[in-house]
């Protein structure tokens, strides 16, 4: 609605899912795409690539509710332009789409620069630390994740320690809600 009541401005397209805005992307090819994250099996950073490999040049602009570090890191990372929080203001959306088409990179706001930065000050977990805390958050405990990655029960402890050494938890259930605060994982409904 905000979009259209531009004058020098349309919607083309609007897209349930990631999957639907890649094709949808592809047949219209917009001046500027707008992304959500929150987009169900393909998720918005995932849409992000696949339109970037279609299209290297493509401008898209992250319009979003999740304030995550991580979905911030992980969406700049895919190749957006700029990353906007849902709740910003007409005339600033009307304002950065404009930039955008323009070839200008607005700059980010005050609060994504510092949670930027947050996330900058934290070490990162490995991807063998991600998958185990992924599995420790549904429950497993360390014998049953070793035997679900084929490791020992030992290197599970290690990394264990690990991650609750760079999350700075206490333990197995601080850990996770360290990664979920973080945006590092995601608890699912299901």
């Amino acid at each position: 609605m905000i979009v259209n009541r531009e004058p020098d401005m349309e919607v083309l397209a609007c897209a349930a899912t990631g999957q639907e805005a890649v094709e949808l992307f592809k047949r219209h090819r917009p001046d500027v795409t707008l992304m959500d994250l929150k987009l169900g099996e393909m998720s918005g950073v995932q849409a992000i690539r696949a339109i970037r490999r279609e299209d290297p040049q493509a401008r898209i602009v992250v319009l979003t509710v999740s304030q995550s570090e991580e979905d911030i890191h992980q969406a700049l990372e895919a190749g957006a332009i700029t990353y906007l929080l849902k709740d910003t203001l007409s005339a600033d959306l009307v304002r950065v789409i404009a930039e955008v088409h323009d070839g200008t990179r607005p700059a980010l706001s005050d609060e994504i620069r510092s949670r930027i930065a947050e996330r900058a000050s934290h070490p990162e977990l490995s991807y063998r630390e991600l998958q185990i805390l992924r599995l420790v958050a549904q429950g497993l405990r360390n014998r049953e994740i070793a035997v679900a990655l084929h490791i020992s029960e030992q290197t599970v402890q290690v990394h264990v320690r690990n991650i609750l050494s760079k999350l700075d938890a206490k333990d197995r259930t601080a850990a996770v809600a360290a990664g979920v605060r973080r945006g590092i994982i995601q608890i699912s409904d299901s």
